[in-house]
């Protein structure tokens, strides 16, 4: 641009070349947010993935924009439990193809002591979903420091849990090809896909990190998904309460005896493929008042309340700290009371929506019992090869996990077994995962609800992710 003399002050010159300045920062900045998108998927590894799509401002590295984006994309193949159908129609084996997971987050340090997070996105869609089905806000936070990293309070939709680790997982991170949804005891039953509105504490004192957190759960009548009912003849068999929800309590606590994890966010990493050197144990609870009822022998309607323990250790270890092989296992133990004989059935991402004449206790599809009054053992395994394995394609990371649930409303446990291998085509960045599940089925006969050895079923699943 030219300037002529007489025409400009030299204090309009000055704001006009300041201005000058200013517009060629946020270009410059504009450009590099575009040319991150623009970076092909074979160069994740690259060091501008290294924080994400993060632009910083002030000249600093305090204050900051993050976005990040997420996408799970699965095939699967099905062995359904007998007598399943979709609109009508038995089958017995079914192959399909869906999104688990889409995601998008944005995260800013807005001051040195104000941190806002937000994600929307959508899950399990596939053919047998709703047409057109629409993002929803998975989360929408704002947290200040009170003192340093020491107090830090919060609220909003939130994903602060109780009771273990993975009651927060970070999906991006997940160590075999799903989550561990038996530590989402509720999930879509109160809170939204693990989310409730309240608010939270949390910080970290020494090698202390805690949470703590007062929600208000969704009622059950609002659930996407048809919540069992009180039945009117079945004696104590506990159901969630339809009356309007009571607060829930929860916290979580941890301590971390090597090195100290990053909780800018709720949730919680699955495996950090061999950059940490991770050794925690943790111990978490949550709390409602009346969320629970049934039917005594003298058929009044009796309260409880919703009350669950867990103690958890996480470990993760670099065998050799430069070729980054290393091991990741997670074992937990978790005590559930939600009244008398509840259990709840449910298939992860389901493939039928009917049961026929030959249908079994556990229902359609991919369902089993889940969730219950009882005692839950959880526990992961997974090595990880040494990086660029397989060269430039990444390298692998097989994996073993295990539920034991022995609940209230069964006569025998209920054990699932998943076998897997992660190829780390780029680390998180770039993941393809192979897995094998099975589950069992359980029937009713004499000797109460029990599982048919014969019976047992079994799923395949190939999951690709992408996460930025």
């Amino acid at each position: 641009m030219k300037y002529q003399a007489g025409t400009y002050g030299i204090s309009e010159l000055n704001l006009m070349l300041a201005n000058k300045r200013k517009n060629m920062r946020i270009a410059k900045r504009i450009l590099l947010a575009a040319s991150l998108f623009a970076v092909p998927v074979g160069f994740t590894q690259n060091k501008l993935f290294e924080d994400g799509l993060k632009i910083t401002f002030k000249n600093d590295s305090v204050h900051y924009i993050k976005a990040g984006i997420l996408g799970q994309f699965w095939t699967r193949y099905n062995h359904n439990n007998p007598g399943s159908l979709l609109n009508g129609t038995e089958q017995d084996h079914v192959v399909d193809f869906g999104i688990r997971r889409i995601r998008f987050s944005v995260q800013a340090q807005v001051t040195k002591s104000t941190f806002f997070y937000t994600q929307v996105g959508l899950n399990n869609l596939n053919s047998v979903s709703a047409r057109k089905s629409g993002l929803f806000v998975h989360d929408i936070t704002v947290d200040q420091q009170l003192y340093k990293d020491i107090i830090v309070i919060g609220g909003g939709l939130h994903g602060y849990n109780g009771t273990s680790r993975f009651s927060s997982s970070g999906v991006a991170s997940i160590l075999g090809m799903d989550l561990p949804v038996v530590m989402e005891s509720t999930n879509d039953v109160t809170d939204q896909f693990g989310r409730k509105y309240g608010v939270y504490l949390k910080g970290e004192v020494s090698r202390l990190n805690y949470r703590l957190s007062v929600s208000k759960p969704f009622p059950v009548q609002n659930s996407l998904n048809a919540v069992a009912p009180l039945s009117p003849t079945a004696i104590n068999q506990a159901a969630f309460s339809t009356k309007a929800p009571q607060m829930n309590y929860a916290g979580y606590f941890f301590w971390q005896f090597m090195e100290k994890e990053t909780t800018r966010t709720p949730y919680m990493n699955g495996s950090y493929l061999g950059k940490k050197w991770v050794v925690n144990l943790g111990a978490g609870a949550q709390y409602q008042k009346n969320a629970m009822w049934y039917r005594s022998t003298e058929l009044d309607t009796v309260s409880v309340p919703l009350f669950q323990l867990g103690v958890d250790i996480f470990v993760d270890y670099a065998l050799n700290p430069d070729k980054k092989n290393a091991v990741t296992a997670y074992a937990t133990y978790m005590n559930y009371q939600f009244g008398p004989d509840y259990i709840r059935n449910a298939g992860i991402f389901n493939v039928a929506n009917g049961t026929g004449q030959n249908g079994t206790f556990n229902g359609a599809g991919n369902a089993f019992p889940l969730i219950g009054t009882g005692h839950v053992f959880y526990s992961q395994l997974a090595y990880k090869f040494r990086d660029e394995l397989l060269g430039k394609q990444g390298t692998l990371q097989p994996y073993f996990m295990h539920s034991h649930a022995k609940y209230q409303a069964l006569a025998s446990p209920v054990q699932v077994f998943n076998i897997g291998l992660n190829w780390l085509i780029a680390g998180q960045n770039s993941k393809l995962s192979l897995d094998y599940q099975s589950r069992p089925v359980f029937n009713q006969n004499a000797g109460g609800i029990m599982a048919d050895p014969a019976l047992r079923r079994g799923q395949v699943v190939l999951q690709y992710q992408l996460s930025i």
